[in-house]
């Protein structure tokens, strides 16, 4: 929440003290921001609802883009990443019970990354924290949000460990704590317009424990619904299913998920999948939102408390450091020099990538989703869609250049 300075007569928060920039999350996009402060020698103070180990082994996101990782190296964060991620050149649609591989790497020379987002956050927290000597605080309670119009804002927070109320005075706040975080909430509705999409959708997302059954993605685009096999590691398996929107995921025994998932990843020739124990099971209501503008006085939203796009095309943690690259640089910028046009221009620069994102991602939702809405002519256009890409060079190009990020963003 937001709220103007704590009144005089109200137990003050103690201790009182000063930081050029208070990030609010501890996910890529604030950790990000922090590792980039504190390599221009700036303070800054990461808060963060969850508890270290939380955060580190939350199983979340796991494909990364190559500029994506280019910025992370430049900026000395990669190291483990380049180390131990999948490279994954291709990906393969199934249909009408065959399977197409689409080979973007030999297409474009480009590939992904995938590195599951904990090891990420565990690198990015260890750089911050027991490298660069960043002052990051977890489990903390009760953050609130201040004079957020002014050029004095601060942050206060209930302290874990003493119970405590305390306030960091500060020139800028991060906002970077997801689509549920008190960031996006400080935001007046007046200041800024939120756009939102629902799908109509639900994604059943299970963690398997079981060896990949294929070297790479696999869609299935399927009459009973879509469903998704994403390689996590030689053990992990990521797989998805599409499902009633607000579906429980007790309703899905293990035997009936890896009866839905045969059908629909059915391929002739295909070896059969390899099953294993489900170690998680959630429901995901498809559905994406846009805060347009990014920022409100000196709060800075980045990644999901700005932009939530569905899962569809594994872009969420990328967009989440775009975000990171620009503000940070733009902070480094104010902080160091008084240049103020990295700040100035932050949220349309990030804009553009995120609508052009969701566009792409709105796209392929129809292809995923199209032959299950049992309505003949969107079951018809979405043959023609992937017809057309294992058929036209010129759509296979489009395709893969959005699919990678490829793209320049004017």
């Amino acid at each position: 929440m937001t709220t103007t300075s704590p009144h005089p007569d109200s137990p003050s928060p103690a201790p009182l003290s000063h930081v050029p920039v208070v990030v609010v999350g501890a996910g890529p996009a604030g950790l990000t921001v922090g590792n980039i402060l504190r390599a221009a020698h700036l303070d800054c103070v990461v808060l963060e609802a969850e508890s270290r180990e939380f955060i580190e082994g939350n199983p979340r996101a796991g494909v990364l883009e190559e500029w994506a990782v280019h910025g992370l190296r430049q900026r000395g964060l990669a190291d483990n990443l380049l180390e131990r991620a999948q490279l994954h050149t291709a990906c393969e649609f199934r249909f009408g019970g065959e399977g197409y591989r689409f080979s973007y790497g030999d297409l474009t020379g480009r590939h992904h990354f995938v590195y599951p987002q904990p090891l990420l956050v565990t690198d990015l927290v260890r750089e911050y924290v027991d490298v660069r000597g960043g002052d990051a605080r977890f489990s903390v309670r009760d953050v609130e949000l201040h004079d957020l119009g002014t050029d004095r804002p601060s942050v206060s927070y209930t302290c874990p460990r003493t119970g405590q109320r305390r306030l960091l005075l500060c020139d800028f706040v991060v906002g970077a704590d997801g689509a549920r975080g008190v960031s996006r909430a400080a935001v007046p509705p007046e200041e800024a317009r939120t756009a939102r999409h629902d799908y109509g959708v639900g994604w059943l997302a299970l963690l398997a424990q079981a060896p990949p059954s294929a070297d790479c993605v696999l869609f299935g685009i399927h009459p009973d619904g879509f469903a998704g096999h994403m390689p996590r590691g030689p053990e992990v398996t990521r797989y998805y299913l599409q499902c009633p929107p607000g579906d429980d995921p007790q309703n899905w025994s293990h035997d009936r998920v890896w009866t839905a998932l045969r059908t629909r990843l059915g391929a002739a020739d295909a070896p059969p999948l390899a099953e294993g124990a489900l170690i998680e099971r959630r429901v995901l209501d498809m559905h994406d939102y846009v805060v347009e503008p990014m920022t409100y006085g000196r709060l800075f939203l980045a990644g999901d408390a700005a932009h939530l796009v569905a899962p569809i095309a594994a872009k969420g943690m990328n967009l989440a450091l775009h975000d990171a690259f620009l503000l940070g640089d733009a902070l480094v910028g104010y902080l160091t020099g008084g240049d103020g046009d990295g700040l100035d221009g932050y949220s349309e620069a990030c804009l553009r990538r995120v609508w052009d994102y969701q566009e792409f991602s709105h796209w392929l939702s129809e292809v995923y989703h199209g032959t299950s809405t049992g309505d003949p002519f969107r079951a018809g256009t979405t043959l023609a869609r992937l017809r057309r890409l294992f058929t036209s060079p010129a759509a296979a190009g489009a395709f893969a250049e959005q699919y990678l990020g490829t793209a320049e963003h004017y």
